[in-house]
């Protein structure tokens, strides 16, 4: 059974370890996430972005896909299922279709609207026993179409948006979408520290990581990020792994064509990518805790 965010993530803040969203695209992703967490007894959480939603036929086949392999593979780690970067919209449309957690992001609205759409969310949310994650300052780069050079958030503003009573708060720190530009200047771990000191316990959250160094996502975790999420890492591996069964000409030997099997290195290569990040966040064996 999905279960919303906010309990794994307040034990995460607390643990001083973070749980890793991990976008999903299709049904090889979700799978090979679900195991992982599974054999690895992490909580997980599965992040859908608008655009992965549209593709996936829409946010009800995204629900009833992952409720059927929560219950056929036999999942008993905490799951989340999680709109990523949503729209006002897409947060009503996750919120009917049975997500269990939702960000809106409204970081692109000046903090009065911001603050309105998040306070009627909340309350949303509040009654049906969901997570909701709110946005301040853009987070750089580009995730479906938004793109943003990394700026860093106010902590006023933080703390304006983290009393509404959001569960989790996504600030900028110098972070961005996809892949890391030779000449990024690293996180801010002022600007991180100044926002943890306000929201009191609120877990909170660092987009886009991959490519940034562990010592720093290590840094990150102490100064209280209980949620990372990773997305183009995922896609790199299954790209690569997928490249060399077909460049090794597997495709053309016996049924090496059949999707299962041609989909089948990328898949391995995805839990093999989630596996170093829930080492790296420190979650591995913590569904049991």
């Amino acid at each position: 059974m999905l279960v919303s965010a906010k309990e794994m993530l307040q034990k995460a803040k607390a643990g001083k370890y973070a749980v890793g969203q991990f976008n999903i695209n299709n049904l090889e992703w979700t799978k090979a996430i679900l195991l992982t967490a599974e054999e690895l007894r992490s909580p997980v959480i599965l992040g859908v972005s608008e655009g992965a939603g549209k593709y996936m036929c829409g946010y009800k086949t995204v629900v009833g896909m992952v409720n059927g392999m929560l219950e056929e593979l036999n999942i008993t780690v905490p799951v989340a299922l999680h709109l990523d970067h949503g729209s006002y919209e897409g947060a009503k449309a996750c919120i009917e279709a049975g997500f269990s957690s939702i960000m809106f992001d409204g970081s692109h609205f000046d903090i009065e609207e911001n603050v309105a759409k998040t306070k009627e969310l909340v309350a949303i949310c509040e009654e049906k026993g969901m997570s909701i994650e709110a946005e301040v300052g853009s987070i750089g780069g580009e995730e479906d179409g938004v793109v943003g050079m990394g700026e860093c958030a106010d902590p006023q503003e933080c703390k304006k948006i983290a009393d509404l009573g959001v569960s989790m708060l996504a600030a900028g720190i110098g972070n961005i979408h996809g892949k890391y530009p030779e000449n990024w200047a690293g996180l801010s771990f002022e600007t991180l520290d100044a926002i943890q000191q306000l929201p009191g316990d609120m877990p909170l959250v660092l987009h886009g990581g991959t490519g940034i160094p562990t010592d720093m996502i290590k840094k990150a975790i102490s100064l209280g990020v209980a949620k990372i999420n990773v997305n183009t890492e995922c896609q790199l591996s299954f790209a690569a792994a997928t490249r060399e069964y077909i460049e090794a000409g597997k495709d053309q030997q016996g049924k090496g064509y059949d999707p299962r099997k041609l989909l089948a290195p990328g898949t391995e290569a995805i839990k093999a990518t989630v596996k170093e990040k829930m080492e790296i966040f420190g979650s591995i064996g913590k569904a049991d805790e």
